[in-house]
């Protein structure tokens, strides 16, 4: 029987869980049900109609006292929808999404259902995202957190359902158009026979951007030819940090090493033509989706030893895990990695299909069983 499915979320523009939702989107309506998400809007809802998907704009993710006011207009349109399963996928939406559920006649509500996409301050706010039916934990590491943060959540209501990377998207042994490398090779001459790593993340302090100026500066010092890359933006509020690690490399000395490529739209070329890609996030990530894609290319990562980004290259690559925060590990794995560049097995678990038949399969299952 086909279902209608309802996600809500702050607002559907770039970022990992905007993708997810599209994905998971995507992929319902390909099964034959009928897909619903709720947010402010964003540059992404032109995607999600054309994938087949309904939006319904309520900006239940503002941080304000007047957004309680939409509890009861999505009481009403869950209702009037017939949704078989409300899905909340950040915390203020999960707080309206909860209390519109929680209104509703139990035995004609929808199931509710969490998704935790990182390790939040924990406190009252970020609890409800424990509170569903079912509470989807992205990683291992996720789950963890919530089982040590949240000791009153029944474990049996948690489920893990990695994130995944597509095959089609990002083909093992992936090489960029010629065009695209003319281009690039034009751009950035001074990369040609260097050894490239690259650190593909936004540009904020806790993505590892300082301790990546400091490797760059411990393998130059070991006379290894790296040039560093630092694929990603920042948003207006980190001006003032990208401005220091700017005076960073200048006071390094290591301006000709280190090129800021800013917000990219081709990441998997880049990290296709790059020598080795670099996770260095300061505390555990929720997954670790780049040092996942990169490793879907063939492209070696060295990564710290935690988080969900540890979970990925356990399975895949384990010799690219180093000591959290240790530029001498990094530098000395560099090295090794430049005198004879690894092989990074073709076997990826983290599949985008694999991802998507358990959410569905969770969302079918819940469905067959009575609101509580």
């Amino acid at each position: 029987m086909p279902l209608t499915v309802v996600q809500t979320l702050p607002a559907l523009d770039v970022g990992g869980v905007e993708r997810g939702t599209l994905e998971v989107a995507a992929e319902l309506v390909r099964k034959g049900h009928r897909s619903i998400v709720i947010s402010a809007g964003g540059r992404l809802v032109d995607r999600l109609i054309k994938d087949g998907s309904e939006h319904f704009t309520m900006p239940i993710g503002k941080k304000s006292f007047f957004t309680l006011k939409y509890i009861a207009r999505l009481r009403r349109y869950l209702s009037e929808q017939n949704v078989s399963i409300l899905h909340a996928r950040s915390r203020l939406p999960a707080w309206i999404s909860y209390l519109a559920w929680k209104g509703m006649d139990p035995g004609k509500r929808p199931c509710f259902v969490t998704t935790v996409h990182g390790p939040y301050t924990v406190n009252r706010y970020s609890k409800i995202m424990t509170r569903g039916q079912r509470v989807i934990a992205i990683s291992g590491f996720i789950r963890d957190y919530i089982i040590e943060n949240y000791p009153d959540t029944d474990k049996d209501r948690i489920e893990i359902i990695y994130r995944g990377v597509s095959r089609d998207q990002f083909p093992y042994g992936f090489r960029p158009s010629q065009d695209w490398m003319d281009k690039w090779r034009a751009q950035y001459p001074a990369l040609s026979g260097k050894f490239i790593i690259t650190l593909p993340a936004r540009v904020t302090p806790w993505k590892g951007q300082e301790d990546f100026i400091k490797i760059v500066v411990s393998a130059l010092r070991e006379d290894l030819p790296v040039h560093g890359l630092v694929a990603g933006g920042y948003h207006s509020s980190r001006a003032s940090f990208f401005k220091q690690l700017r005076t960073r490399v200048g006071n390094a000395k290591i301006d000709k090493h280190i090129t800021f490529l800013g917000h990219r739209n081709d990441l998997r070329e880049i990290m296709s033509v790059s020598d080795t890609v670099l996770s260095l996030a300061k505390i555990p990530e929720a997954f670790g989706r780049t040092a996942l894609e990169s490793l879907c290319l063939g492209t070696p990562v060295i990564a710290y030893d935690h988080g969900g980004a540890a979970e990925v290259l356990k399975e895949i690559f384990p010799r690219g895990l180093i000591k959290p925060h240790d530029i001498k590990d990094a530098t000395m794995k560099l090295m090794e990695f430049y005198k004879m560049r690894p092989v990074v097995p073709a076997h990826n678990p983290f599949t985008l299909e694999k991802m998507l038949e358990k959410t569905i399969h969770l969302y079918e299952k819940l469905s067959e069983t009575a609101p509580a």
